[in-house]
């Protein structure tokens, strides 16, 4: 389809978060495809939402996504500078949210 303005948005969110984004999203009327992905700070596990639709419903999407993907406090383990022994010291990280991307479609089919 030639024409009309599309989006697609991929979506990076914890894998905890999946389950309540697609349901955000199924809601507002937009599928998603999900691929499995790791990221490369904490090396946790992710899912990356691929979701193609019509331009004027990105600010429906990314309102779904933000009541669906809250951040939240966890503890990373981390060894202490300096010490003779290596002693973990817990260290607040910031987790969760969705780093959304939005990409212009020149074209799609549905087949």
């Amino acid at each position: 389809m030639e024409g009309s303005s599309h989006l697609l948005l991929m979506a990076v969110v914890q894998e905890q978060d999946l389950d309540a984004a697609t349901q955000a999203l199924q809601r507002i009327g937009a599928s998603s495809t999900y691929l499995s992905s790791a990221g490369g700070f904490l090396g946790r596990r992710n899912a990356t939402l691929l979701v193609g639709l019509p331009a004027d419903k990105i600010q429906d999407s990314l309102k779904a996504l933000r009541e669906a993907c809250k951040q939240r406090i966890e503890y990373m383990s981390l060894p202490l500078e300096g010490s003779p022994m290596p002693m973990p010291a817990p260290v607040p990280v910031t987790v969760g949210g969705a780093t959304v991307f939005a990409l212009p479609v020149e074209r799609f089919e549905q087949i």
